[in-house]
């Protein structure tokens, strides 16, 4: 009895999945316009995106020259965001732009466009040809729209993106002083304090910089090493003029005075 019972109702749940499905496949045969346009924006509401996608795909090539157009390939293109296929999203929001500049949705394609992009900003470890992306559409949008609600909202999330192109690229000095390429590492911190003036780690990586140029200078060849120490000396004094009382300073004060020692050896 029990098993009967089991075979129904999965039977039933078969049938009702069957039904469903020969109702939308009937929709997407249907030569209505008229009622794909409607079904569309039903399926949005419902935010059943892919059929909602699906249907103004149909729909969109009769609509060409129409009024409906513009409002059709607005939620097009956020069917590919709501899909989380972004950059199909981003493409789709830029394209919208460009096709409807007088649009009352311009603004908010711009945004999306951008904001797309940002969808696809990943760890601060992997490739950030997106992030630099995203943060180029967000200034671009400030700059086009000042008076607009979601400049702020930009701002925001490009200072958050920043802090993560800083992490990466103090990440990436770091790699390079453990791997002992202290010239490397050295160029990667001093290229830190350019890209990023506002820094709140400018106390630390003006340390690293004294502490990978002695260890450059060190480990030079004996031409190079007592003008390295002299560089070491000038960037030694550049760091307790700011930080005097760094709980570096002691570590930045011996280091300099090792440099001296060595200068004077060389003479």
């Amino acid at each position: 009895m029990k098993n009967k019972i089991f075979f129904l109702l999965i039977l039933g749940i078969m049938m009702a999945g069957t039904a469903c499905k020969s109702e939308f496949e009937k929709l997407r045969a249907t030569a209505d316009s008229e009622t794909l346009y409607k079904k569309a924006f039903e399926y949005y509401e419902k935010e059943e995106y892919l059929k909602s996608q699906t249907l103004f795909e149909l729909v969109i090539n009769n609509l060409r020259g129409k009024v409906e157009a513009e409002k059709v390939y607005f939620y097009y293109a956020y069917t590919h965001f709501k899909l989380r296929k972004y950059i199909l999203a981003s493409y789709y929001f830029k394209n919208f732009a460009n096709t409807f500049p007088n649009s009352e949705y311009r603004e908010e394609a711009d945004f999306m466009t951008a904001y797309s992009s940002y969808q696809l900003s990943p760890t601060y470890r992997l490739d950030q040809t997106y992030t630099l992306k995203a943060i180029e559409g967000f200034q671009i949008f400030a700059n086009t729209y000042p008076n607009s609600s979601r400049v702020a909202e930009c701002n925001k999330l490009i200072d958050g993106m920043r802090r993560k192109l800083e992490k990466k690229a103090y990440a990436q000095a770091q790699l390079y002083f453990d791997l002992q390429q202290y010239q490397s590492a050295t160029h990667s911190f001093e290229n830190m304090l350019k890209d990023f003036p506002d820094t709140e780690q400018a106390e630390k990586i003006r340390y690293m910089i004294v502490k990978a140029s002695y260890d450059l200078a060190t480990n030079s060849i004996y031409e190079k090493q007592a003008e390295r120490h002299e560089e070491v000396i000038k960037k030694a004094d550049l760091f307790l003029s700011k930080y005097s009382k760094s709980s570096y300073a002691r570590e930045v004060r011996s280091i300099k005075k090792n440099s001296r020692k060595k200068i004077k050896e060389f003479s």
